[in-house]
């Protein structure tokens, strides 16, 4: 494979393939969050040099892609805030008021299918740092969604993400691979990123029927789902964990 980082400012065409590359990839209700839904569609505008894919040269294919967005942050655990929503928030928040950024938010990595289990996730990783590094940013800060959270959904995500192998490797592939890449466990987070629909919205989500008002474990979910049928709204919170990954300056100019 030929793979290289190509941004949505350089081939934005490539974005058209995107719907169809990554359907199926992320959980149905992970498309729907409140605060994402409201950016989304300007993701494209504002911040076109922070979404990237790995372009295949040989096939001429995606295989992977990324999305991220700039953000302030001071250095600190205390800055990195709650997750996701208070990022994504924060990037848009940020770019209004002229504040320059201090660090480079994920939003997102997915490998499509056809190209899983070879890696390419460790490539994405380095492919966030470039993107950051083009844009003279020092951190990639990661708000992870761990891979095995969903299979222990009432765990508390401070208490998972301490979780260790026998090695002394992080018990969670994803963060494992994370740190792996020379990323550091900074944080955790009950509420990064909040769901919310309908009754009807969530069954149709999650394959899942909800009777009556309560606390539901669902497939994919990292936490609880809670149910109220009178208000006709599901509630969901994501949890997260930070990883800070530093950037190498490019040294080379």
């Amino acid at each position: 494979m030929a793979l290289v980082v190509v941004t949505h400012a350089e081939k934005p065409e490539l974005w058209d393939r995107m719907p169809e590359r990554f359907a199926g990839i992320v959980p149905e209700y992970n498309l729907h969050g409140d605060v994402n839904d409201g950016y989304w569609d300007r993701l494209f505008g504002d911040f076109p040099e922070y979404q990237f894919v790995l372009y295949d040269d040989e096939r001429e294919e995606v295989a992977g892609a990324g999305r991220s967005l700039p953000r302030t942050w001071d250095g600190t655990g205390a800055d990195l805030g709650p997750g996701l929503d208070d990022s994504i928030a924060r990037a848009f928040a940020d770019r209004e008021a002229g504040r320059a950024p201090g660090a480079l938010c994920a939003l997102g990595i997915e490998v499509a299918e056809d190209y899983q289990r070879r890696g390419l996730s460790s490539l994405l990783l380095g492919g966030m740092r470039e993107v950051a590094r083009r844009a003279g940013l020092s951190t990639v800060l990661v708000p992870v969604r761990p891979t095995w959270k969903d299979r222990y959904p009432l765990v508390p995500i401070e208490r998972y993400a301490a979780w260790r192998r026998e090695d002394g490797a992080p018990f969670d592939p994803w963060i494992r691979t994370q740190v792996g890449a020379g990323g550091a466990i900074a944080g955790a987070s009950e509420r990064s990123s909040r769901i919310t629909g309908t009754v009807a919205e969530w069954e149709r989500w999650t394959g899942l029927a909800y009777p009556e008002d309560g606390d539901y474990v669902f497939p994919a979910g990292l936490s609880t789902l809670r149910i109220e049928r009178e208000r006709d709204l599901g509630s969901y919170w994501e949890p997260a964990v930070w990883i800070t990954h530093p950037v190498t300056p490019d040294v080379t100019g």
